[in-house]
């Protein structure tokens, strides 16, 4: 059989080839087809990302050649497939630079990591009176697992306030942590900005009072090198499927020592070391968290696009979409009509915009025709809508296979839309 233990560390791996974009979208089978006869132009990355081959055929490799459940398993499918899975854990270690294996929880995205801390950590140690701290850019995600506790437990959600760049205001975020703070949880990206928020000096603020941090890292990892020990953060959530991975899986670090005090999420298989009806007696972590046969397809075609980010290097991906940012924020901006929402000096590839007099669904539907893919509505942050007096958004997400020749379609749409609606 092919390996499955080919683990690859992007601190410390084979050379990064020369960027080559045309080269890289050779390897997404997806972006060769024509919608509405129109090539496709995809500039939805924030929502999904779209799969190199070489995570499509360590899928189909797994169901011909090596499908079986895991861990309890002493044949040799089922050693090959619990082998294979374990090493896709030692490469999101890696990619995150955690300390331990043990330290990645398998969930099934980074919504349920983010649920998974809010609903352990959270309620053995919050309770009445208690403040979690978050953003006013957060997505649904990090708002409404705050709220179920709160609601649970008598604690008050507090929220950092933005400018109308889009950037957190850090004074105002500061002074909000105080005597009752017990939780703090920002994402590292907005998902509807593109705005960076300065997680470090987040971080670097709440354990200065001993809080805890979360960072929602679904829009930051598929940007730029993630190093959580880097960040001393005490959470951090990622999901596979906005990094070039199928759907249905994602990871949860959380520092050792955090995961160890916290009680088990679910209860089932996998998670005890024994079980009688009078005791059960909860297995170590990351097993801990990991109730019933996971994902495990999902897990290694992750592995497998982990090794394929690894090739290429997070540092050449976010140099060529940062002058890929560049160039469609002037292209797009200049365009009469276009009101840009979220433009913070430090940001990742999203473009969020209005065009005037025409509502963002209707200019969604206008794109497709021409084969063009962005997202429109609230973007499951409508605090952030409510914040910019907007009912929604067009936005157009990158990622580095797309090119300066879509960014050219995407302007060239926009006027034909102008012109179907004068």
């Amino acid at each position: 059989m092919a390996t499955t233990r080919e683990i690859v560390n992007p601190a410390a791996e084979i050379q990064a080839r020369t960027f080559d974009v045309r080269k890289i979208r050779e390897d997404f089978p997806i972006l060769r087809q024509k919608m509405h006869g129109k090539p496709l132009v995809y500039l939805d990355n924030a929502a999904t990302s779209q799969k190199p081959q070489a995570v499509i055929d360590a899928l189909t490799h797994y169901y011909t050649q090596y499908n079986a459940n895991i861990h309890r398993g002493v044949y040799l499918l089922s050693e090959r497939a619990t082998q294979a899975y374990e090493d896709a854990r030692i490469k999101l270690q890696h990619f995150l630079n955690a300390a331990e294996q043990r330290e990645i929880i398998y969930v099934r995205g980074c919504t349920e990591g983010i649920n998974l801390v809010a609903q352990t950590y959270g309620r053995k140690h919050l309770g009445a009176g208690d403040e979690i701290l978050i953003t006013a850019m957060e997505h649904h995600s990090n708002i409404v697992p705050w709220q179920m506790l709160c609601e649970e437990k008598g604690c008050r959600l507090r929220v950092g306030p933005i400018n109308d760049r889009g950037e957190l205001l850090m004074d105002e975020f500061e002074k909000l942590i105080n005597d009752r703070t017990r939780f703090v949880s920002v994402a590292h990206v907005s998902n509807a900005l593109g705005t960076i928020n300065p997680v470090k000096q987040i971080i670097e603020l709440a354990h200065a009072r001993n809080i805890p941090v979360l960072v929602d890292g679904a829009q930051a990892s598929p940007h730029m090198k993630v190093d959580v020990q880097a960040l001393d953060c005490d959470f951090y959530a990622i999901s596979s499927h906005k990094l070039f991975g199928p759907t249905g899986v994602g990871a949860l670090y959380g520092k050792a020592k955090l995961l160890e005090s916290m009680p088990p999420y679910q209860g089932g298989g996998d998670m005890i070391l024994s079980v009688t009806f009078e005791k059960t007696i909860y297995n170590h972590i990351p097993n801990k968290f990991e109730a019933g046969t996971p994902n495990i397809a999902g897990a290694i075609g992750w592995g497998a696009g982990l090794d394929y980010l690894a090739r290429i290097g997070m540092e050449n991906i976010a140099s060529y979409e940062h002058a890929l940012l560049t160039y469609a924020t002037e292209a797009i901006g200049q365009i009469p009509g276009v009101r840009l929402i979220g433009t913070a000096r430090e940001k990742t590839g999203v473009l969020s915009f209005m065009l005037e007099g025409i509502h963002p669904h209707d200019v969604g539907t206008v794109l497709d025709q021409e084969g063009i893919a962005v997202r429109t509505g609230h973007h499951c942050a409508q605090p952030v809508m409510d914040r910019f007096g907007v009912p929604a958004t067009v936005r157009a997400s990158l990622a580095f296979y797309n090119t300066k020749q879509e960014i050219n379609a995407l302007a060239a749409g926009l006027e034909h839309v102008k012109a179907m609606f004068a």
